[in-house]
């Protein structure tokens, strides 16, 4: 039986599961890959919504064996809500189309994953996340075009570049479990520290507004967490028991902390190694 959990191995301890880096298209044998619409094609790129390469049927319901799940119901629309992706080892499912408090635009699903800690051999799974980022990004990409997703998942300069372009990104967490709002923020703060050698005051400054929206603040199951990336140096966080936020908790004014963040999920040890993962293959579908 396993016992009290603590959040800050959840989050930062290194043991995990291996997730077979696939494409996200790749599927079992009984359950064929569907190709894309010919629209997709690469001479078309740039063009072509993430929601399509996604969801390639609107009447197919699709269960891979990969990171990411596509499951598809019947929509007129590429936007509806009714269209959306479950991360399979949680089944927490994650909107295609997401529109966020601050954002130019409605962000693209670009893959999905969870956390997990796993104590001997039992798995005991914490948080679901999902990277959402403005289709105009992937324009800074080109050089990249034609890699592989282990290519992509081994380089971080393509990481960096999306980081560095001028264009929102936004990481859904989505709770499978209750955790103490402390709790969650001890954790989260123990992953970013050695990410920052030495804090400035300003970066101090966005450790305590970071801080204070978790203090005393109890996170149930099912709370979803967004962390919305509006550039380089602001990063807006939201959070809700009730699905998608409508309101902004803190805007966090540091490049340092920011990016520390970014580089916790998405960087060269990331506390996700799924959610990498599936963004790198993700990525490697978008610039074949």
């Amino acid at each position: 039986m396993v016992g009290s959990i603590s959040m800050t191995s959840i989050m930062c301890a290194q043991t995990w599961n291996p997730v077979v880096p696939q494409s996200l298209f790749k599927q079992s044998r009984s359950h064929p890959v569907v190709p894309p619409s010919s629209h997709c094609a690469a001479h078309q790129f740039f063009q072509c919504p993430l929601s399509t390469i996604l969801l390639h049927s609107k009447h197919h319901h699709i269960t891979p064996t990969t990171s990411s799940s596509v499951v598809i119901k019947a929509s007129s629309s590429s936007s509806s809500p009714s269209e959306y992706v479950e991360e399979p080892a949680t089944k927490v499912r994650f909107q295609t189309s997401l529109s966020l408090p601050g954002c130019s635009t409605a962000l693209s699903l670009l893959g999905t994953g969870y956390r997990e800690k796993v104590f001997a051999i039992i798995g005991v799974k914490v948080y679901a996340a999902g990277l959402y980022i403005n289709q105009s990004v992937l324009s800074t990409l080109s050089a990249w075009r034609g890699q592989s997703a282990a290519q992509i998942q081994d380089n971080p300069a393509i990481f960096s570049s999306i980081y560095q372009a001028p264009t929102e990104k936004a990481l859904t967490i989505v709770l499978v479990r209750d955790v103490d709002g402390k709790t969650f923020w001890d954790a989260l703060n123990e992953a970013i520290s050695p990410r920052l050698k030495s804090p400035s005051p300003v970066d101090e400054s966005a450790l305590s507004t970071f801080r204070g929206i978790f203090q005393g603040r109890p996170l149930k199951k099912k709370t979803s967490i967004i962390l919305t990336w509006l550039g380089p140096s602001s990063m807006q966080v939201c959070v809700s028991s009730e699905g998608i936020p409508s309101a902004v908790d803190a805007t966090i004014e540091s490049t340092n902390v920011t990016f520390a963040l970014f580089d916790v999920f998405l960087g060269d040890a990331p506390v996700s190694p799924s959610l990498k993962v599936s963004v790198s293959g993700g990525l490697a579908t978008y610039l074949q």
